[in-house]
């Protein structure tokens, strides 16, 4: 029996245990109904009496036996037993199942396709993009699309560590920490274009991604999962809705509920709002930094940006802090607006330049002060009080310097800016030099009349001696013109004036032989217009710019007078090309027509050659000669230029090369024959000094005369054209 039962335990397996479990449940419980179901068990009736009193003589003689042989009682394990006592439940073998049928689905029930609204991810087609080396970018989200990827990537790029500090030395550790930095950054670029939900996963090692060949330094991979894009919920723009004109200003405000939301939008359109009421009439208007409350169930952000517009107003009076300095009536001829116009904040921003263009404030406000409050309809009416601080009034300056062509000269002048208020200056200047000496006294009145317009009366006395001519020179000038400045180039600018002078002159005195002086009673008229439309005085490039000049004058010499027309016309174009270089080209044409040369004084007539003419050729030097080889100037004048100015990026972008080509020819007559024509070439340098590019060009004459250097060099500020 034994034998049989090791056997069965070996063979039933779990079967077995069970079965034995039951077994032994039966064995514990048939005593247990033997007994009086209502006495209570306890453990002194377990133990016999004789345990009790001698324990150790109990202990050693063992248990005793049973008082009869119950062993028939005792189920075989190996069997089942036939009917367990208080057990009714069916074994699990001898349990039947029916079979069952399948139910089939009803044909009108209709099942729908529930969108989760999660991104479809799939890392193994993700697309990447390189940026660097040691640095790539996997954007494995499918759906929804990445529709802000190209910007993302680009501002990334301009902000990331990794990229700023590339460094092929960089170990693991260093780029760890860069790559912690970019992971933050490109988390913060995904919140600026709405993505709140998205998530960075960051990869480091030195295998390349997707492959298990050895990269030569560690790199960095990103994956950017943005999920879905937030929109805008509410929008609450504060009192907004208060204003006279809520409607317009409100479309000046580009955001609407439902808009995809970008937070640099939000600043860019708080801008446009402000503007707006600021060029509306609300002086006072006043915004609140926006706030944004992101809600993640809605993927909606709500906008709150508290506007409080402060009602509409109109231009009053200008009021001066020092009207017997500038006064106030000054100032406001020099305004770009008239009481009673709609106020303009850009036209009060404009005024402030103004008054700081006039050199004569070293600081100046310009704020408006409410005179009178809105009324229903009617708007309110502020002053535009001008706060300003004088500023030193005299200046005393000089130079000296050297040129080949000019030779040694020293300059000095004294100026008081404001000796006749308002903006009447005076300024006395002398010149002492190699080739011209010269005193002079100046009045200038600035803003006289209106905006930028400006009066000038000049009288000065010279002596200049030259290549070309020898001249004694006394003038007056008038000028009166509106005036193109840095502060505010004008697409059209324009002079008129008139002069008298009397000049005694002759050609120069070469190797001791005398030329007879002839002098010269000239009075003139003149007038210059200016179109520009480029993007700089000093370094264009982009537009053109075209000028006219047109001076009838009279010459008394010799006994006789002559009547003649001088007139010039200039055009120059600059187009950008790139990023780095700019085409530029300029013509000029010029003649003398109604009178001989020798009527006309030489300090009159038309020459070229210089850095601002036929670069590879001496100051007045092309042209026709006499017999001893001086240059006597013509009456007719053709010049035309090309250059290229390339930039480097040397000196963080400031370098710039630019090779150039100059032609030009002048004649007797009042036609032009080019028979006098004469080529340049050559290259410079630019160099951009934040105020205006500093020059440097070689040129070298192509058909030179022997008397002609075979290099010349110009040093100026500014462009050659």
């Amino acid at each position: 029996m034994e034998a049989s039962a090791n056997t069965s335990s070996q063979t039933k397996g779990p079967s077995l245990i069970l079965r034995t479990c039951t077994a032994a449940l039966a064995l514990i419980s048939y005593p247990v109904l033997a007994q009086d179901p209502q006495a209570p068990e306890r453990l002194e009736d377990l133990i016999p009496d004789s345990a009790l009193e001698d324990p150790e003589a109990w202990a050693q003689q063992g248990v005793d036996a049973p008082a009869e042989d119950t062993s028939e009682d005792i189920p075989d394990p190996s069997t089942p037993i036939a009917d367990p006592i208080g057990i009714e439940i069916a074994w699990p073998d001898e349990l039947e199942i029916d079979g069952f049928e399948a139910l089939e689905p009803e044909e009108e029930i209709e099942f729908a396709d529930l969108d989760t609204g999660a991104p479809v991810i799939a890392f193994e087609d993700a697309e990447v993009e390189k940026l660097a080396d040691n640095l790539v970018l996997g954007f494995p989200q499918a759906e929804p699309p990445f529709s802000e990827r190209g910007d993302f990537v680009a501002r990334y790029e301009a902000l990331s560590t990794i990229e700023e500090l590339d460094d092929s030395d960089a170990n693991v550790a260093q780029l760890a920490a860069r790559a912690r930095e970019d992971e933050e950054l490109l988390g913060n670029l995904l919140r600026v274009y709405g993505y709140y939900d998205g998530e960075i996963i960051r990869s480091i090692g030195t295998v390349a991604p997707g492959d298990e060949v050895a990269l030569e330094r560690p790199s960095v991979r990103f994956d950017i999962i943005p999920g879905a894009r937030f929109r805008y919920g509410t929008i609450n723009l504060g009192n907004l809705d208060a204003a006279p004109d809520y409607a317009l200003l409100r479309d000046t405000f580009d955001i609407q509920p439902g808009d995809f939301l970008q937070s640099d939008k939000i600043l860019q359109e708080q801008f446009n709002l402000d503007r707006a009421l600021g060029e509306n009439g609300y002086a006072f208007a006043e915004i609140d930094e926006p706030e944004l409350l992101i809600d993640h169930d809605r993927n909606e952000g709500d906008l709150t940006l508290a506007v409080e517009p402060g009602g509409k107003y109109v231009f009053g009076e200008v009021v001066s802090s020092d009207p017997d300095f500038l006064s106030g009536r000054h100032i406001a001829s020099i305004a770009r607006f008239e009481p009673g116009e709609t106020y303009q904040r850009s036209l009060s921003l404009d005024l402030r330049r103004a008054v700081t263009a006039t050199g004569l404030v070293s600081a100046v406000s310009v704020t408006p002060r409410e005179v009178q409050a809105p009324v229903g309809d009617e708007p309110g009416v502020v002053a535009m009080d001008v706060e300003m601080t004088r500023a030193k009034l005299r200046t005393i300056a000089g130079a000296i310097g050297y040129g080949s062509e000019e030779g040694f000269r020293v300059q000095a002048s004294w100026e008081h800016r404001n000796i006749f208020p308002p903006e009447g200056s005076l300024r006395v200047r002398g010149i002492a030099g190699t080739q011209e000496q010269l005193a002079g006294i100046t009045f200038r009145k600035n803003n006289f009349g209106g905006r930028d317009k400006v009066l000038t009366l000049d009288a000065y006395a010279s002596n200049v001696d030259n290549v070309a001519y020898e001249a004694r020179t006394v003038a007056i000038t008038g000028t009166y013109e509106r005036s193109s400045t840095l502060l505010f180039q004008k697409p059209l600018a324009w002079a008129l004036g008139a002069e008298i002078l009397a000049t005694d002159e002759r050609n120069r005195v070469i190797s001791g032989i005398p030329r007879p002086r002839q002098t010269y009673l000239i009075a003139a008229v003149f007038g210059r217009a200016t179109i520009d439309t480029t993007d700089s005085l000093l370094n264009p490039t982009e537009g053109f710019r075209l000028t006219g000049y047109l001076a009838p004058e009279t010459s008394r010499t010799a006994g006789q007078q002559y009547y003649y027309l001088r007139n010039q016309a200039d055009a120059s174009y600059y187009q950008s090309v790139g990023s780095d270089t700019v085409l530029a080209g300029r013509v000029r044409f010029a003649s003398i027509p109604g009178a001989p040369l020798f009527a006309i004084a030489p300090s009159r007539r038309l020459y070229a050659g210089g850095g601002a003419s036929v670069r590879g050729y001496g100051y007045q030097a092309v042209g026709p000669r006499n017999d001893l080889g001086e240059p006597v100037g013509g009456r007719s004048l053709v010049e035309a230029s090309v250059e290229a100015r390339v930039g480097t990026g040397f000196f963080d972008g400031a370098l710039s090369v630019v090779p150039f080509f100059d032609v030009g020819s002048v004649s007797i007559e009042s036609t032009p024959n080019f028979r006098y024509i004469k080529y340049g070439a050559g290259v410079g340098v630019r160099y951009e000094s934040g105020f205006g590019p500093l020059r440097l060009d070689v040129g070298v004459p192509l058909n030179p005369e022997p008397d002609d250097a075979p290099v010349a060099v110009y040093v100026s500020l500014g462009q050659a054209f």
